[in-house]
């Protein structure tokens, strides 16, 4: 009988195991297409002169930032190195491997924020050198802060303040340092050429709005596996996780609807705002304080990107900044308010830590950027030439346009 037992909790242990490495492997490949989201969003966006570059800087991106995180960001931020042999990669069904490819997407996600912000105007490998040292430095420092407890910094936060820093899938620790590199390299590129005619601002208006829109469908399709498959594990996974993430998204949808006054562009954006500022908390909140929480992060995008686009010199195309950073930092605040058990949420959350670990989060985020692309500026420069730029990213880095027509 022990015999059998033991053969019985062996074969429940493989089939475990093989069903959380299935589950973590259709999460990363969902996050994994959420990049084709980012491709698609900026190529409707941005003009015609420079969709190609768009797609193929995207797609670069994720071949950069995967190479800084096998061999550099994954150390930095979990001390998992794979510098071993493959029969021991290989073992528990390569969970683990599974696991890089999940958080891989993660730190991919930076540069995909970044190059939305940075679009029309950037030079192309000096791009992909900063992508470099994002993924492999900046970003993993900040996640293994929080996400491995590195440094000490979530034990001193529970030992004296009660509780941990919460974000469980990332508003702060992916968005939001994301959206706050953006920053920084937008500051440094500059606006674009023309945006300024006769002392007047003068917004350029997105050349496919269609393409947009299969942007914004794909990436909040993808999110799902962003936020629930956040999880890890099949025995993690909530219902509530996901019932949160739908109503965040419907909440900035009809936010940016109303406030947007049926632009397209808010409109397919609003969703976004929501599932942005939804992931710290979604596994915590209310559904109605999902809602809530969706529909500020909607308000807010709109009047921030309204407002920069018009009134200041920060020439953030796709509004990268209001709506990762901005939105993202809104997100890891709203889990302190409305993961509280007074306000229906399951508790077990400090406001006050909240707040400070998304300033640390902004803080390692300005910071290291500031150096990454302060240095890259200072010696190879950041942006295209005024010719190159007239002429556009397509034909002056990649020598084809996206289009035939003579």
């Amino acid at each position: 009988m022990s015999g059998t037992t033991t053969q019985i909790q062996g074969a429940v242990q493989t089939l475990t195991q093989s069903s959380d490495t299935l589950f973590l492997l259709l999460g990363a490949i969902m996050v994994f297409l959420m990049h084709a989201g980012f491709a698609f969003l900026e190529v409707g966006t941005v003009r015609k002169k420079n969709q190609v570059n768009a797609l193929v800087k995207i797609l670069a991106d994720f071949g950069v930032s995967a190479i800084a995180y096998f061999f550099i960001g994954y150390w930095v931020a979990y001390g998992g190195s794979f510098f071993v042999g493959a029969d021991t990669l290989a073992q528990g069904n390569g969970y683990e491997l599974v696991k890089f490819f999940f958080l891989l997407t993660f730190a991919a996600a930076i540069p995909a924020i970044v190059s939305g912000g940075i679009a029309e105007r950037a030079r192309f490998y000096p791009i992909l050198i900063a992508t470099f040292f994002t993924v492999g430095f900046v970003y993993p420092l900040f996640e293994g802060m929080i996400w491995n407890g590195n440094f000490g910094l979530q034990d001193w936060f529970a030992g004296n303040l009660g509780y941990a820093f919460h974000d469980f899938a990332g508003s702060v620790v992916v968005h939001g340092v994301g959206g706050w590199i953006a920053l920084v390299a937008v500051l440094f590129l500059g606006m674009r050429k023309g945006r300024i005619r006769a002392g007047k601002h003068t917004n350029f208006a997105p050349s496919n709005i269609p393409f947009l829109a299969l942007g914004a469908w794909i990436l909040s399709v993808g999110w799902f596996g962003f936020n629930v498959m956040s999880a890890q594990t099949l025995d993690g996974i909530s219902g509530l996780v996901a019932m949160n993430s739908l109503m965040a998204m419907v909440g900035g949808i009809l936010a940016a609807l109303i406030a947007g006054k049926n632009d397209p562009g808010f409109i397919h954006n609003g969703p976004l705002a929501g599932l942005v500022a939804v992931c710290a908390g979604s596994d915590l909140m209310h559904p109605i304080g999902a809602l809530i929480t969706g529909a500020i992060a909607g308000v807010l995008f709109v009047y921030l990107f309204t407002y920069i686009q018009n009134n200041t010199k920060l020439d953030d195309v796709l509004g990268v900044w209001p709506l990762h950073g901005v939105c993202g930092a809104w997100g890891g605040i709203a889990a302190g308010i409305f993961g509280q058990s007074a306000l229906g949420g399951l508790g077990g959350i400090s406001l006050a830590v909240q707040i400070m670990g998304t300033l640390i989060g902004i803080g390692i985020a300005v910071a290291g950027a500031a150096i990454v692309y302060g240095g890259i500026h200072s010696v190879m420069g950041l942006r295209l030439s005024e010719e190159e730029e007239f002429k556009g990213a397509d034909l002056a880095i990649h020598r084809i346009s996206s289009t035939n027509e003579d």
